[in-house]
């Protein structure tokens, strides 16, 4: 999955390098900056004096020394002085020069930090919107995956009414499905029983044969034919679709070759999502896969709930889904 939202210690992951959310003197400092600094060791520190500072909504490389990334690419996001300042711009500035500088170093696995979100006071949910849109919009030109390495759930927050309307339709339809009794469940159940006899009896054979047989031409097309008909039908390229669909070009590889494959309801999802798929037809394309849109899953829920409002930004979903302790889409 090239975007990532993990809960981690960013001096703890395993990738080519990782981002310093530092001060202009690259000298050290508190909070992100300190941990990297300590466990990277003195030899960090030796190198930063070289460097002679750097300006804010700039980047700078180091060695990792200590650390298991090979590289720390140092970055100074803006200091909040209400928004009006150019804080926004110096922001994407930050992540943007530190993607280019993996890129440059030939970096395939890169960890951000939420940049400017601690003693810089950005707020959070305005420096998470900016990084989910600003890594996302790199990624999809090149290939590279990204973790945005959250270090605990008092560090990440998005919109309060994007919170509170996705919690809203989540109340909606999933408290529904789960405050019916098993009594009650079992009576619906026993209900529809007693009805389909006589559904079937009523039915006309030519119906019946016409909805059997629409019924076979369904099953004739697999998830892997049903997802390239829609890229050409979409007059999408391959790479376009899997990069919106937050899909590894090597699992999209797979998909297009097998014919049978079978990907995870979060695969099918993001795709589905990728190419803009109305509710039904999102529907019939997880059907493919073997799955179905749940209201007794809030994962199914949020998705829903995007496609429905018809906003197909991925990384805008993820964050959403990342804030409600849900598995992410992409694969």
């Amino acid at each position: 999955m090239p975007l990532q939202i993990v809960r981690n210690d960013i001096t703890k992951m395993q990738v080519d390098a990782i981002v310093n959310a530092a001060n202009e003197t690259l000298l050290g400092g508190s909070g992100v900056d300190g941990a990297i600094h300590q466990a990277a060791g003195p030899e960090l520190l030796a190198e930063c004096r070289t460097l002679h500072g750097c300006k804010t909504g700039q980047a700078k490389i180091t060695k990792g020394y200590h650390l298991p990334a090979k590289f720390v690419i140092h970055t100074v996001g803006p200091v909040w002085e209400g928004g009006s300042y150019g804080e926004r711009e110096l922001l994407v500035s930050a992540y943007r020069s530190s993607l280019e500088l993996a890129l440059e170093h030939r970096c395939e696995t890169v960890a951000f930090p939420l940049i400017s979100s601690g003693v810089f006071g950005y707020p959070k949910d305005q420096a998470l919107k900016v990084a989910v849109d600003t890594i996302g919009d790199f990624l999809l030109q090149h290939d590279m995956t990204v973790y945005l390495v959250i270090f605990d759930k008092a560090a990440y927050t998005i919109s309060g009414k994007l919170f509170s309307d996705i919690a809203a339709y989540i109340d909606d339809r999933y408290v529904e499905e789960h405050t019916n009794s098993d009594e009650e469940r079992r009576r619906r159940q026993f209900r529809v029983l007693a009805s389909a006899p006589m559904l079937e009896a009523e039915a006309e054979p030519a119906a019946v044969s016409g909805s059997l047989d629409e019924a076979l031409e369904l099953l004739d097309e697999s998830f892997s034919q049903m997802l390239l008909r829609k890229i050409d039908e979409a007059g999408l390229t391959d790479a376009e679709c899997y990069k919106r669909a937050n899909v590894d070009r090597r699992l999209f590889s797979k998909i297009r070759s097998d014919i049978h494959y079978k990907p995870s309801k979060p695969t099918a999802m993001a795709f589905a999502v990728a190419l803009e798929l109305p509710l039904e037809e999102a529907r019939e394309m997880l059907q493919k896969a073997g799955f179905a849109f749940s209201h007794a899953s809030k994962f199914d829920i949020i998705v829903e709930y995007f496609i429905a409002h018809r906003n197909y930004n991925i990384f805008e979903i993820n964050e959403a889904l990342f804030a409600f302790d849900q598995s992410l889409l992409g694969g």
